[in-house]
């Protein structure tokens, strides 16, 4: 695994969305979904407004790799489960970043149901794609005049 750099903690964390896609049993990537997510000190969070049943985050816990994509950043990604210790402080940078949305939008996030699908983004290295090797015949032609 890998760590974020200061660049990346700053775009993704400053965004006011993040794209989240989840890997398939096949390794291919379902289309993302856009959340909210927040920057605590070096790393990143997101969670379900709808608690443990809304879909995406069930595949985060079928599967633990994905990728995002926000304030121009587009990395692979494992969904770490997230210390609990932190659930004050990370309720704070949801209501800090997004004071802006009535409380309709952001008490769901900070609610027991979505604490406790809170996820630590953390980036990691793209998997190694198969080499193919391609051979191509060489075919020369001649021409009678």
């Amino acid at each position: 695994m890998t760590t974020w750099t200061s660049d990346d903690l700053d775009r993704i964390g400053n965004a006011e969305e993040l794209r989240l896609a989840t890997q398939q049993p096949d390794g291919t990537l379902r289309d993302p979904v856009t959340i909210w997510v927040i920057r605590h000190g070096n790393d990143l969070y997101v969670r379900s407004w709808r608690g443990p049943g809304g879909s995406w985050f069930r595949r985060t816990r079928e599967r633990r790799n994905g990728r995002i994509q926000a304030g121009g950043v587009d990395k692979d990604v494992t969904f770490a489960d997230a210390d609990h210790g932190l659930d004050d402080q990370i309720d704070a940078a949801y209501r800090a970043k997004y004071r802006r949305y009535s409380g309709t939008y952001v008490n769901p996030m900070v609610a027991p149901q979505a604490r406790a699908t809170t996820i630590k983004l953390v980036p990691r290295q793209p998997a190694p794609q198969a080499r193919r090797e391609i051979v191509v015949a060489d075919h020369s032609f001649s021409r009678k005049q």
